[in-house]
């Protein structure tokens, strides 16, 4: 799956050569990888310089033998190289703990080096929240044999991860240097208890950020690590959300007793207001993209309207709040348009 383009010398033959890899997608699949998690701002597309070819992991311990290295508070661009979620790595008598790789396999390598650094151990499984390529990309510095996912993350990779990928080496470039897909070879089909090295991690296979999400609880330390089904100060992201089925995964969260939650994105902190921040967003962007709706607004009026001040206080809220619009508007004509001859019409 690697390109075959050079991302640190954009040339004018190689920027063509980009432009043409996007044209040979179709309409559909380039809409998908330009609005999902990780379209970042496109401008500016094309810098000559080298990226610095390292990323630097800080690890802050949050309970005992439980580190996260939190991700940048923004969009994935070519300066943070993708490196925007959080992920976390636990000690057991078994081995290192990991939960999501990141973005690319120079991350995923680092991520590796890292753990067994910590542990002092080998790396005994990994688990991948969901298939958005912040969290499941960096999979090629670990074993395919100990990483561990729902099926229906596996199965997202699987169809989705050729177009995830064309988009991350357009956006982060020289970053994503090798690095290609690499699929969770152990499935979890069910919500239960997994004891790992006495660490005793309850697996939550979820949905409603995406079609497929695990949040993981480690009885342990008291630590809920929700994956994407709670962000934290910073919008949540919506390309492939179900917001009913969200919420109820939400409210599954809440009703866990944890000491410590690390959200997919944001601070981690001794509460659970990551999930009711979550909710709460996702309830009042639903809101104001139906009464927009309903008041006639065209889908470029929708994306511009006033947003009340809990909403723009979150790190890229125009952003995810726009991006919302244009994911939600085609759903809206769907279900509310009157329908002449099979199509709606407005």
């Amino acid at each position: 799956m690697e390109t075959k383009l050079d991302p640190v010398n954009f040339t004018k033959s190689s920027k063509s050569l980009v432009i043409n890899m996007f044209s040979q997608l179709t309409r559909r699949q380039l809409a998908v990888a330009l609005s999902s998690t990780i379209a970042a701002p496109l401008l500016p597309a094309f810098v000559a310089e080298a990226a610095p070819l390292s990323y630097t992991l800080k690890p802050q311990e949050i309970a005992d033998g439980v580190w996260v290295i939190e991700g940048a508070q923004e969009a994935i661009t070519f300066e943070n190289g993708g490196a925007i979620a959080n992920i976390v790595i636990m000690d057991s008598t078994d081995g290192a703990i990991v939960i999501d790789t990141g973005p690319s396999r120079r991350f995923g390598e680092a991520l590796a080096a890292l753990a067994q650094s910590l542990t002092s151990k080998p790396i005994t499984r990994v688990y991948i929240t969901h298939f958005h390529p912040d969290h499941a990309f960096g999979n090629q510095g670990f074993d395919a044999k100990i990483i561990a996912a729902p099926e229906g993350v596996i199965t997202g990779l699987k169809e989705m991860g050729n177009t995830f990928s064309d988009a991350m080496y357009y956006i982060a470039r020289d970053w994503m240097r090798g690095t290609e897909i690499v699929l969770p070879t152990i499935s979890i089909a069910k919500s239960g208890v997994e004891d790992i090295g006495g660490r005793r991690l309850r697996l939550l296979p979820l949905s409603g950020h995406t079609t497929s999400d695990l949040a993981i609880f480690d009885e342990t330390s008291g630590t809920l690590v929700t994956g994407d089904l709670a962000f934290l100060d910073r919008a949540p992201t919506t390309p492939h959300a179900d917001f009913g089925i969200w919420r109820q995964s939400l409210s599954k969260l809440n009703d866990v007793s944890a000491r410590t939650t690390v959200p997919g994105h944001g601070p981690v902190e001794a509460s659970q207001r990551a999930v009711s921040q979550t909710k709460n967003w996702l309830d009042d962007v639903e809101r104001i993209i139906s009464e927009n709706f309903e008041q006639g607004l065209d889908i470029t009026e929708a994306m511009n309207t006033p947003l009340p001040e809990n909403l723009t206080r979150l790190t890229l809220a125009r952003y995810e709040f726009s991006r919302t619009v244009m994911h939600l508007y085609p759903k809206l004509e769907a279900s509310r348009l009157p329908r002449v001859g099979g199509r709606a019409v407005d």
